[in-house]
């Protein structure tokens, strides 16, 4: 067991067959985003990337809400900041700022797919984290909602940047304006989730098949795949082209196109090695 996943307050772990499920597990406070949360998400994902633990995540939560957002007491600790001298409260605050964003940005930069299963209401924070994963699903009663405008804040997680990424930007902005919900038939038109489910057992069972679809296959062209769609969102055109050439001139060998080939000929899975840990020991 990876030391990292064990004694969790905000979520359950598990690993099977190549597949990580988190699950947000704080179902009374409806998986509200608290000081926990904050520190556990980065460590678990990193964690799980650095041992190549698996080739697939699914993150899921527990009750009748995916989650609420940001937690109260994580906005009481920030008001403590405001006792401070003006120009080092605001050097604080945009520090404290960049450190929650790079919590949700794991699941961007960690090597294998993000697969997220929602269920119920995804408000406030939970539209930064999911918008900060590879693909999302979710059940019909489920609900979006950019809620800081309504509470007076920015939303300054990622959603104002990646969400125009996903559905058109025009939409982006009467949502983030007007802080309504987006009910689950909506966000399936717009393309923030790929299908929706009519409950959550259905839904976890599909996005358990995706997942097992995406580990039968290399985990290093699979993590390769991910990169390089990152890098092209992120880039022009051309720059994306270069940087697919040069990443295939060094990754590419026969190695995996070979066992491909032959578990497709054969009619059997593939057997891929696994990515190789990140963690050096000298």
């Amino acid at each position: 067991m990876i030391p990292e996943l064990e004694n969790l307050k905000t979520f359950k772990v598990s690993i099977d067959n190549h597949i990580a499920h988190l699950q947000l597990n704080r179902p009374d406070q409806l998986n509200s985003m608290n000081a926990d949360f904050w520190e556990e998400l980065p460590r678990v994902v990193k964690a799980i990337d650095h041992a190549s633990a698996a080739r697939v995540i699914v993150l899921s939560s527990t009750g009748k809400h995916f989650t609420a957002g940001m937690d109260l007491e994580v906005f009481a600790q920030l008001g403590q900041r405001f006792e401070l001298e003006q120009a080092r409260c605001a050097e604080a605050l945009r520090r404290w700022i960049l450190q929650l964003q790079n919590v949700l940005s794991v699941l961007e930069q960690c090597r294998m797919p993000v697969l997220t299963a929602i269920q119920g209401g995804c408000i406030g924070g939970g539209i930064d984290m999911i918008t900060a994963a590879d693909c999302r699903y979710c059940t019909a009663d489920s609900f979006f909602v950019i809620k800081e405008t309504e509470l007076g804040v920015l939303a300054d997680l990622g959603t104002l940047q990646r969400l125009p990424k996903l559905i058109p930007e025009g939409l982006v902005r009467e949502l983030a304006y007007t802080s309504r919900k987006m009910l689950a038939d909506e966000a399936l038109s717009s393309g923030l989730v790929n299908a929706v489910y009519p409950d959550q057992e259905s839904l976890l069972a599909a996005v358990m098949e995706v997942a097992k679809s995406i580990a039968a296959h290399s985990p290093l062209i699979v993590a390769g795949t991910k990169e390089m769609l990152t890098y092209g969102r992120n880039h022009g055109v051309d720059e994306g082209l270069n940087y697919t050439a040069t990443w295939q001139g060094g990754m590419f060998r026969v190695t995996d196109l070979a066992e491909a080939m032959n578990a497709a000929q054969e009619r059997r899975d593939g057997d891929y090695a696994e990515l190789e840990s990140l963690d050096f020991k000298l």
